[in-house]
């Protein structure tokens, strides 16, 4: 079971640890994400949803502007980052203390939502599909968030050819966690990247391995929240899918998760907190 590791990342000069470990709220500035719950496409419904985040308990708030869900094609460099620096632009005035990590594999775009106040880059990539992703994430000095994946949204699923996908995952985030090193980038999270290049067998086998990831000593990043490893094998929809969200961010609090990344903010709290009194009494 999870154990406090003593780690924390820099946040424009302050340190932040997972003593408590982070609830990340999703905003998706998207008309086609694939849980419909969480899109904003109008002022009202982003200052909305910002604040129900922030109100509902969330440590950091994670903004998304192109959908990155199986078989999707990216929206243009302009749209995304229109959309993004708006969201941040808001959340600031809604939130003006919130962690704020951006969502994009996007150099360029990263670069200009860092000089817009972003806190983190969230690349779903994990550098990949922009070369110049790592050198400028080294210049900017920023958390990086490392998530793995092969690669495209629109080819990763043809891409599910492991040996051992623990293992393998695994080795695939050393090598780019070197790759950043190399380049002097000193906070790293890194993302197993459930739904990215896995089957849904693959994707419960990762989940069983977290203890092994955590091995790695960095942080880690457990995104989960209704994705369809929970409810497409049951004929369910993401709309249906929050119990068997709740289901997995515990075990994988309890396995050593640093961040649950989650659509519904108030539930993984609570859970977050739960897990927290049971690790509390674990010996």
């Amino acid at each position: 079971m999870k154990k406090d590791k003593g780690l924390s990342i820099n946040i424009r000069g302050f340190l932040r640890d997972f003593s408590r470990p982070w609830v990340m709220g999703i905003l998706n500035v998207t008309d086609d994400s694939f849980y419909s719950g969480c899109r904003v496409t109008d002022d009202e419904a982003l200052r909305a949803r910002i604040r129900a985040i922030r109100d509902e308990g969330a440590d950091c708030i994670d903004i998304g502007a192109c959908s990155t869900r199986p078989g999707s094609l990216p929206v243009s460099r302009e749209v995304e980052e229109e959309r993004l620096l708006r969201a941040i632009a808001v959340t600031r005035e809604e939130w003006s203390d919130a962690v704020i990590s951006v969502d994009t594999f996007r150099a360029d775009v990263a670069s200009d939502c860092v000089e817009a106040s972003a806190d983190i880059i969230n690349d779903i990539s994990g550098g990949l599909l922009d070369a110049e992703m790592f050198d400028t994430v080294a210049g900017l000095k920023v958390p990086y968030v490392l998530m793995h994946t092969r690669g495209t949204p629109a080819t990763m699923q043809t891409l599910t050819d492991y040996d051992h996908v623990v293992a393998d995952v695994i080795t695939e985030l050393a090598f780019r966690v070197h790759a950043l090193r190399e380049r002097g980038v000193c906070d790293i999270i890194i993302d197993p990247g459930f739904g990215f290049a896995k089957t849904p067998a693959q994707n419960y086998q990762l989940m069983t391995g977290l203890d092994d990831i955590c091995g790695m000593d960095l942080p880690v990043l457990a995104g989960i929240s209704r994705k369809s490893m929970i409810w497409k094998e049951q004929g369910l929809a993401p709309e249906d899918a929050l119990p068997g969200t709740i289901a997995l961010n515990m075990y994988a609090l309890l396995h050593g998760a640093d961040i649950i990344r989650v659509h519904d903010v108030a539930a993984a709290v609570q859970t977050r907190d739960v897990a927290m009194n049971i690790l509390k009494f674990d010996s």
